[in-house]
């Protein structure tokens, strides 16, 4: 059972951070305009060297934000919870630790996979018209690096509870 503990928390840790980077850098997208690169990110895009704050309310941008913002504080509910279920604190009856933490794991999951289904399908079918010349960047790679390492962390929590409840109710009473 700790074992799957220590492996969720790792995996936790590491998807939290990847959410954040993810969230806050400006490299979610690359492109040639006139002649120079270009990059943008949630909240800002960049032309050179210069950057600029993107004013412009688009709802995708904004939703995407919006679940990105929510799957970092599901994960980092998630850690508090981990952290608690490891830490072996006294739990409520009806509230399993583990059990709490994995659920949080899988709402980060669940909405950093809606922010990243949301910018790929605004951003290939009209952004990539628009630019000729784009990628994708590495914010968005590590945006679905932080959603695999959340969905496995949720994974690991749910075999801590698993394994938990089967030791529970083997034992005698």
């Amino acid at each position: 059972m700790y074992s799957f503990m220590g492996g969720g928390l790792f995996c936790a840790w590491v998807g939290t951070i990847l959410l954040v980077v993810a969230t806050a850098t400006d490299h979610w997208m690359q492109y040639r305009l006139s002649g120079s690169f270009a990059h943008q990110g949630l909240w800002r895009y960049c032309l050179g060297s210069k950057c600029y704050l993107q004013t412009d309310s688009i709802a995708y941008w904004n939703a995407t934000r919006a679940f990105m913002i929510l799957s970092s504080l599901c994960a980092t509910s998630g850690i508090i919870m981990g952290i608690l279920a490891l830490a072996q604190q006294p739990s409520f009856a009806r509230l399993s630790r583990p059990f709490s933490a994995g659920i949080m794991f899988f709402a980060s999951t669940f909405f950093v996979l809606l922010a990243l289904a949301i910018y790929t399908g605004v951003t290939v079918s009209f952004l990539g018209r628009r630019f000729g010349d784009w990628r994708f960047s590495w914010s968005y790679i590590v945006g679905w690096v932080a959603l695999l390492m959340t969905f496995f962390a949720g994974i690991f929590y749910m075999c801590a509870y698993r394994m938990h409840e089967c030791r529970r109710l083997s034992t005698p009473r």
